[in-house]
């Protein structure tokens, strides 16, 4: 039987991070401070972590703050440093599976070892994190956990097979894990953010098949299209969490493509792709008014 779970409380609670540096995972950083959690942050990018861990132990001298360097598209090191968290910090009340990559390209233009390694970050490296910290996570009775999915979490579009694969994997990892775990007493909310103002397409890996040069264009087209502040999903993620919502659905392209999946289950790629050619349109309109050139 299922414990009634009552709203969650950050006060007290430590909160582990992964993706911390930049984004929505330094924003749920920040915010969780605010809200008097100690933080676990993981995340590659060295500078950036040790920037973010120390102006939060400055902002915030009486809570803790561990940053830990690692590459989550090593398997070896993901479940080395989650272990050692979990040997470090006994009770953990909050995980936030928040780290994500993309990989740009068809099916056709990516490699396995590409494909592979997209999973391994995306989807993999979750698994191998709850999997460590559970035990500190079933401890701390009331807790909860995060795992980010994405809009292609709920609708799969052309170009995007091996992203759309690990957010759906996401997905069902959330929704069977919150099963497991709901007579436990641990919440699982599932996260769908749509276009959130972050370096994911920016930053983000051509399969080797690809064009250079119209990949590129193709990424600054997509960039421009996120424009939710990082501080504004953050919240509405803290407050999912806080209510102990099953499903986090950020921005109102998120809620759309939620209604066109259930209603058209097996016959929205074609309403996807005009809806694809029309926000690649907006994005370069949006791109000559900020003065760039719309390539």
């Amino acid at each position: 039987m299922s414990r009634a779970l009552g709203p969650y409380g950050f006060a007290g609670g430590t909160a582990v991070v992964t993706g911390a540096a930049g984004g929505i995972g330094r924003a749920l950083a920040r915010d969780l401070a605010r809200r008097g959690s100690s933080l676990v942050l993981l995340d590659r990018d060295a500078a950036n972590l040790r920037a973010l861990a120390a102006e939060l132990r400055a902002r915030h001298p009486g809570l803790g703050v561990d940053a830990r360097v690692v590459d989550l598209s090593d398997g070896a090191a993901t479940t080395r440093t989650a272990e050692a968290v979990r040997a470090e910090h006994e009770r953990i009340t909050l995980l936030v599976n928040n780290a994500g990559v993309a990989l740009g390209g068809e099916f056709r233009q990516v490699s396995a070892e590409e494909f592979c390694w997209l999973l391994e970050v995306n989807l993999v490296a979750t698994a191998r994190v709850t999997s460590a910290l559970l035990p500190a996570l079933l401890a701390s009775p009331g807790s909860h956990v995060v795992n980010t999915s994405s809009l292609f979490g709920l609708l799969a579009p052309a170009g995007q097979v091996a992203y759309a694969a690990s957010k759906f994997g996401v997905r069902g990892f959330s929704e069977a894990l919150r099963a497991e775990l709901a007579p436990a007493g641990v919440g699982v909310t599932c996260v769908h953010p749509g276009g959130v103002a972050t370096a994911i397409a920016r930053d983000a890996r051509l399969g080797s098949g690809v064009d250079p040069e119209r990949g590129r264009a193709e990424q600054r087209e997509f960039q421009a299209l996120l424009t939710t502040p990082p501080e504004v999903a953050a919240a509405a993620v803290l407050e999912g969490v806080r209510r102990r919502r099953a499903r986090v659905l950020i921005g109102a392209e998120t809620h759309v493509a939620d209604l066109v999946a259930r209603l058209l289950p097996g016959s929205h790629q074609g309403l996807v792709a005009a809806v694809g050619r029309l926000a690649v349109r907006r994005g370069r309109a949006l791109r000559r008014a900020r003065g760039r050139p719309a390539r």
